[in-house]
């Protein structure tokens, strides 16, 4: 990856987490600027660009809080929300899925192995009857009743409907 296509590619997240950090849009530019300047100039030695230059942005916020103090001035949600979306917390896909595996623990055997069966192995109704040795209303119902016992456990119904067969 070219420095050009990394800076493409990275800029409006660097953006955001240098006004996370700094608490400071303007602050936070000057920031990103500097270490892109200093990250250009040795880029054919860097190996891991995003963590490299993410940890000389988080660097270069400690070296100015340690060299000077200056206003801060606080950011709104519509101030991070310009510099780009927001990158997912990677921690917060492990909290999901154990959520989902405690949730389908408390499910009926066939109606935990439908759920399955249908949404982590993208197998369709009839492919998942064949398994279950039973017909495919049979699986439509148990899959239903399965989602109607997830919603009420407190499941969002994007959570339960994501990766179904069309």
């Amino acid at each position: 990856m070219t420095f050009e296509e990394f800076v493409a590619e990275r800029l409006d997240g660097l953006l955001r987490y240098a006004t996370v950090l700094t608490n400071d849009p303007h602050l936070a530019q000057d920031v990103v600027q500097d270490v892109l300047l200093r990250a250009q100039q040795r880029w054919d030695g860097i190996a891991a660009p995003p963590t490299y230059v993410r940890r000389m942005v988080t660097n270069e916020y400690l070296s100015w809080r340690r060299r000077a103090v200056r206003r801060l001035v606080l950011s709104s949600h519509d101030d991070l929300d310009a510099l780009g979306p927001p990158e997912p917390d990677p921690a917060a896909a492990y909290d999901e899925r154990d959520a989902m595996l405690g949730l389908l623990a408390t499910l009926p055997r066939k109606q935990r192995a439908a759920v399955v069966l249908r949404y982590y192995e993208n197998y369709s109704d009839a492919e998942i009857a064949a398994v279950l040795r039973c017909g495919v209303s049979t699986v439509r119902s148990q899959i239903s009743r399965a989602l109607t016992t997830l919603r009420h456990a407190g499941l969002p119904h994007t959570a339960v409907t994501t990766g179904a067969p069309e």
